[in-house]
């Protein structure tokens, strides 16, 4: 292959939810779109722990789409390796990694601590896949670009973050290539909904040659905007009978989405008077930055709610920090409401919280978001009478809801719906960042509603960005 061709390479994110890395190589220069963690199922997670498919000394530039871990967290781990270019983002996506990052570091260090101590992990000893200090490290890196402003991040290579609306600062990417006949990549990331209550809905498609979309929800619809209602109903038959609402939420922007929906139907009078507990200190420090955000202006803030720093505020709001008060919480019997991390149990204080409250029938869990294959979340949605947890086996008794209606993803007819905005027909679509079933059935509904070429990559799947002549 000669060195002007245009290749890319498919290192995460293709069909499965986990671990987005798109490797470009033009005119002997490597760029690297999104660098996630590999999460959920052990297969995946394993692919953490393998050597990198090329040198990580050899990749120019890094581009991330926003700061959730599947899409920034194998970061600290690359540097590690060998990196040491630009990672390019915007603003809040660099404010909400500084967060993430460091935080992820160390729950992989603590839980590490924790197998050794109980003996559980396979591993003698347990290993962290990186530190706190090296997560730090890696934010060093950070170079932050303004929403659609063009940024040259090697020779030939050039990139436009585009509003997502999926989380706050979260970016589509147009990368442009300088072929001999100039190419343009647009990479969906994450996209958001239309509907998001705090931040602008996506950008237009436009003009592109190809296109990378995300299939998290390609085969399903959410729900009907019932979902708020339906929590409301959840939290009074939980009080009604003494029991403890458990929310595992993302620390970002999900956490910040509940917050914002309690906050109104407390506003309604629909909300019991039961203290609300968040137990996360990632969450709570992205949510200083949401609030910041807003009193910003950001852009991709809803201009409805400038001025709004309140939005998130509650009567009885209780934030808990440290671990000593969040052992206090998982031994609460009175009624009351824990918002906690991770946001598919897959990890964080949230477990220990599941491990307590899950065989008492007087509490819910409400699964607010995606639960991939392999995570106890998602055991808990496919109706488990009992989950592993830290080696041993705790009674589902509790009631379980899917308030996926929650999710700040966008579904398959708003995947469709941003497709459609493109102002040609694209050379070929990459349907990715879904599971098989998901992707497949996006894929087909691109070829007989658009009659476009579209494509489901494999893993390390290398493909050519040529275009007819």
């Amino acid at each position: 292959m000669n060195n002007t061709t245009a290749l890319l390479t498919t290192l995460g994110g293709a069909r499965t939810v986990t671990g987005s890395k798109y490797l470009v190589e033009f005119n002997d220069r490597r760029v690297l779109i999104d660098c996630g963690l590999f999460q959920g199922l052990k297969e995946l997670r394993e692919r953490n722990w393998a050597e990198f498919p090329v040198d990580p000394a050899s990749i120019d530039a890094v581009v991330i789409t926003h700061a959730h871990l599947d899409h920034c967290g194998y970061l600290p781990r690359l540097i590690s390796a060998g990196y040491q270019g630009p990672v390019y983002v915007t603003y809040d996506t660099g404010r909400l990694m500084s967060v993430v990052l460091p935080d992820s570091g160390r729950l992989m260090e603590e839980e590490a601590k924790f197998a050794n101590r109980v003996g559980y992990s396979r591993h003698a000893p347990a290993l962290a896949l990186y530190t706190e200090a090296d997560a730090w490290k890696a934010l060093e890196q950070l170079t932050s670009v303004p929403i659609d402003e063009v940024v040259e991040v090697t020779n030939g290579m050039s990139v436009m973050f585009r509003n997502a609306g999926h989380i706050l600062g979260s970016a589509e990417i147009e990368l442009h290539l300088a072929t001999e006949r100039p190419t343009t990549v647009r990479f969906s990331g994450d996209l958001g909904r239309q509907l998001h209550p705090l931040l602008q809905p996506p950008a237009p498609l436009g003009d592109a040659d190809w296109v990378l979309v995300e299939s998290t929800y390609g085969n399903r619809l959410h729900e009907s905007d019932d979902s708020v209602d339906r929590l409301a109903d959840l939290i009074h038959r939980t009080v009604k009978r003494g029991g403890l609402v458990i929310i595992p939420a993302f620390a970002v922007d999900r956490t910040e989405v509940v917050l914002y929906h309690l906050r109104m139907l407390a506003d309604a009078g629909r909300l019991p008077q039961v203290p609300i507990f968040v137990d996360s200190p990632m969450a709570l420090a992205a949510l200083d930055i949401y609030r910041s955000a807003i009193a910003d202006r950001a852009v991709d803030i809803r201009p409805a709610l400038y001025g709004r720093g309140d939005v998130f505020d509650l009567p009885d709001l209780h934030e808990v920090h440290d671990t000593d008060g969040s052992k206090k919480l998982s031994r609460r019997s009175e009624p009351g409401i824990i918002i906690a991390g991770a946001g598919m149990a897959s990890g964080g204080r949230v477990v220990h919280h599941l491990a307590q409250h899950l065989p008492d029938p007087r509490n819910s869990v409400a699964l607010v978001g995606f639960q991939a294959a392999g995570t106890r979340g998602r055991t808990l949605l496919d109706g488990a009478t009992s989950i592993k947890i830290h080696g041993q086996y705790v009674r589902v008794r509790a009631e379980v809801a899917d308030l996926t209606g929650f999710s700040v993803h966008a579904d398959a007819d708003e995947l469709m719906a941003w497709l459609k905005t493109a102002s040609r027909q694209p050379s070929g679509v990459f349907v990715v960042h879904g599971e098989p079933d998901a992707a497949a059935a996006l894929h087909d509904r691109i070829e007989r509603e658009l009659d476009w070429t579209a494509a489901v990559p494999h893993h390390g799947e290398r493909l050519r960005l040529d275009l007819p002549s």
